[in-house]
Order: structure tokens, then C-alpha cells, then sequence
């Protein structure tokens, strides 16, 4: 990705995070970056367009993260725990990211199912490996869906939590936290 396309993706994922996709104008990511329309429309057909490349990108980052580091693993729950820590890693360091997902996954716009679209994938990800757990015998037998949704939403919202609460962050302290909290009680 050139200098500019990365100036006008890295400018219009903050703008969406601040103000709301809807909120933010071609007009206003344009003055923001310092480039005429003309030069943003050669690199994106729309601001539809640019929505879609920030998600698809930032999802790719997320499963290929997550693919290459369960890969390593021999049992469902360190599978999971990289999951847990991975998606901290990069929620931590995407934040911008992640606020927009989670506030365009409601809605019937093409963007929303886009979202939606993307959570469902990445939640059937989780569910497959709660379920391998479970048939190998290392997991208590619940709900899959459940334990995947808890475990994407547990691990989203502490980590915005303490960011709204301006605390530092340290990934690792996190990431014990919430391996405590989810896996004490999914261990067999």
C-alpha cells in the first residue's frame, strides 16, 4: 500500500471510530489527510469502498494471527488461550478497529452484514475448536455457541473497559485475568 492509501485508510478508520461512519464525510477524511477527492476516488471508489478494505484488512490480520498460532497447538483449550491473547494483542493495538466492528454490527446496511458477516465467521472459528474440545474430552460439555460468544465478548469488552477507564494496559495482566475468569471453569 503506497503513502497515500495508507494516510487515507489510517486517517478514515479514526474518523469512523470517533465519529461513526455515517457521521464522517469523503470531504472531511479528505482535509484531514490533505488530498483532493480526485486523488482519494484514484485509490477508493467510495467511502463504502474504503469501510470495506479497513474491515476486510483488519480481519485478515485477525484469522491469519490466529490460524498461523493454533496451528502450534495440541489441545483445544491452549488453542483457545492463544485465541484469548491474540485478539488482546490486536484489539490493543487496533483499538480504532475494533470500535467499529462492534459498532457496525447492528443494522441492515451492506457495511453491517459486512460486520456481522466477519463476527460470525471468526465465532464459528471458536465454536469449532469448543467442540473438538469437547469430543476429545478436554472441555465440559456446553453450549459451543455460548462459550465461543463469551469468550469473543468477554475478551472485547474487558479490554474496552479498561481503555475508556484511560488505565494502562498491560496485555499479559489481562490476559491472566481472563484466563482465569474463562478457563478455570471450561477445563475438564
Amino acid at each position: 500500500m503506497n503513502k497515500t492509501k495508507r494516510k487515507i485508510f489510517e486517517t478514515s478508520m479514526k474518523l469512523f471510530a470517533e465519529k461513526g461512519y455515517d457521521a464522517t464525510s469523503v470531504e472531511e477524511i479528505t482535509s484531514v489527510v490533505g488530498v483532493a477527492k480526485g486523488t482519494l476516488y484514484y485509490h477508493f471508489s467510495s467511502k463504502e469502498e474504503i469501510f470495506n478494505f479497513l474491515i476486510d484488512e483488519g480481519m485478515k490480520l485477525l484469522q491469519n494471527s490466529i490460524t498461523i498460532k493454533i496451528s502450534q497447538k495440541n489441545n483445544s483449550i491452549d488453542k483457545l488461550k492463544s485465541i484469548v491473547l491474540i485478539q488482546l494483542k490486536i484489539l490493543s493495538k487496533y483499538e480504532d478497529f475494533i470500535k467499529i466492528v462492534l459498532s457496525q454490527i447492528w443494522g441492515h446496511e451492506s457495511r453491517n452484514i459486512q460486520c456481522q458477516k466477519y463476527v460470525m465467521e471468526y465465532l464459528a472459528l471458536i465454536e469449532s475448536i469448543v467442540k473438538e474440545g469437547i469430543e476429545r474430552g478436554e472441555l465440559l460439555n456446553a453450549d459451543p455457541e455460548t462459550i465461543a460468544s463469551e469468550i469473543f465478548s468477554t475478551t472485547c469488552i474487558s479490554l474496552l473497559y479498561r481503555i475508556k477507564r484511560n488505565q494502562t494496559i498491560s496485555i499479559n495482566d489481562l490476559y491472566k485475568e481472563l484466563e482465569k475468569i474463562l478457563f478455570n471453569g471450561l477445563s475438564k
